[in-house]
């Protein structure tokens, strides 16, 4: 069997051309950190992560690298488990007595997931390139496009409501039957207005979702979920604040007629489980490159599925495209973004990956997530 002999990340990033904001976070450059195992007879994985701060997700990878080496690389469940134990107390853990790490510390925890995602996505790749398959076919799956959508409508400082209506337009123009807009950074009324403005830029037969990046209260947000109602909204994602909780997604849910979608910032499946059962999203968007990785990802997955609620993974369509392809019965597509500008890593990284075209990701037959990276490009960018 192989065995994990290397690990290493490859950070990479490009400074935007403009500052562009959601309601909550100002976007100064495209990220990601590309992490690499390699197996003591020759085969490489490549997983991602979308996560800050670089340097210290970097750090927790290399040190949980010293930790797996040796373990058989395609036990990625193992691996998981392994390093994910070391998130909470174990007898002997105490100063590190068992001869491992002692438990790591809690305000670490959103980079610790990360580079647990990163090296369990490699670990992914490797089995698909073992078994000479691509991951999807691994999962029993077949090969089928998968929906995508478009996201835009950041936000640009001062930047008049036509702006984002002429670029979900474009992405319209460009094949996507579905688009995305930024929203909640502004009064109830001033994000109404501008909603309204793409809607009726793009047309009637384009949906539209608003993701909203956690901007209001309950209260605030009922108001907004009643605003736009008539503008025919496919769903409202992260509608509120980031302290409330699942009872407040069903009062929401109760309240307007628009889905909920939510979870892309959740650390594990036992947060998610808590907003899939409580009745209240219809869309469950958790991101196996911030979070857990694609282990855990399958195991939202599967709850979903138990529930009746879609998947519709957040961002990195070329590795969520083969999770969505496993669940051909509660799976609603992947997401896109449809500016190269937006995202010039994204575009830019990849020599081969998956292909986009007419609102629907085109898998390969290729082992592996069948990505092949452009290493000049990431020696260029690397941050």
């Amino acid at each position: 069997m192989s065995k994990i002999a290397e690990v290493k990340t490859h950070p990479v990033s490009i400074p935007l051309e403009h500052t562009l904001w959601t309601a909550h976070e100002e976007l100064k450059d495209s990220s990601v950190i590309l992490v690499e195992v390699r197996t003591d007879d020759g085969i490489a994985g490549y997983g991602q992560i979308h996560g800050s701060p670089q340097k210290a997700i970097c750090d927790w990878v290399a040190r949980f690298g010293e930790l797996i080496r040796g373990m058989e690389a395609t036990a990625s469940v193992a691996v998981w488990e392994r390093l994910f134990a070391l998130t909470s107390p174990r007898p002997g853990g105490m100063g590190g007595r068992d001869g491992v790490p002692p438990p790591l510390p809690r305000g670490a925890r959103p980079q610790v997931m990360a580079a647990i995602a990163g090296i369990d996505i490699a670990l992914w790749d490797i089995r698909g390139k073992s078994a000479g398959l691509p991951v999807y076919r691994l999962l029993g799956a077949e090969k089928r496009p998968i929906f995508t959508y478009a996201t835009g409508g950041y936000y640009r400082l001062g930047a008049p409501d036509g702006v984002y209506a002429d670029e979900l337009a474009s992405f319209a123009a460009a094949g996507f039957r579905a688009v995305k807009l930024k929203t909640g950074g502004g009064t109830v009324a001033d994000e109404a207005r501008r909603v309204r403005a793409v809607r009726e830029r793009i047309g009637g037969s384009v949906s539209l979702m608003l993701d909203m990046n956690a901007p209001y209260d309950l209260a605030d947000c009922i108001a907004f979920a009643h605003a736009v109602e008539p503008l025919d909204i496919f769903w409202l994602e992260e509608p509120l604040h980031w302290y409330l909780q699942p009872a407040d997604f069903v009062k929401l849910a109760a309240a307007t007629r628009i889905p909920l979608a939510h979870g892309e910032r959740e650390l594990t499946r036992f947060t998610v489980r808590d907003f899939i059962a409580s009745g209240a999203i219809r869309y469950v968007q958790f991101d196996a490159t911030r979070y857990g990785g694609f282990t855990e990802a399958l195991r939202v997955a599967a709850l979903a599925e138990q529930h009746g609620v879609m998947i519709a993974p957040h961002t990195a369509p070329e590795l969520h495209a083969h999770l969505v392809a496993a669940f051909p019965r509660s799976s609603f597509g992947v997401e896109s973004h449809g500016d190269a500008a937006r995202d010039p890593v994204a575009h830019g990284l990849f020599r081969e990956r998956v292909e986009v075209r007419d609102s629907h990701v085109h898998i390969g037959d290729r082992p592996g997530f069948g990505m092949e990276i452009d290493w000049e490009f990431a020696k260029r960018h690397r941050a």
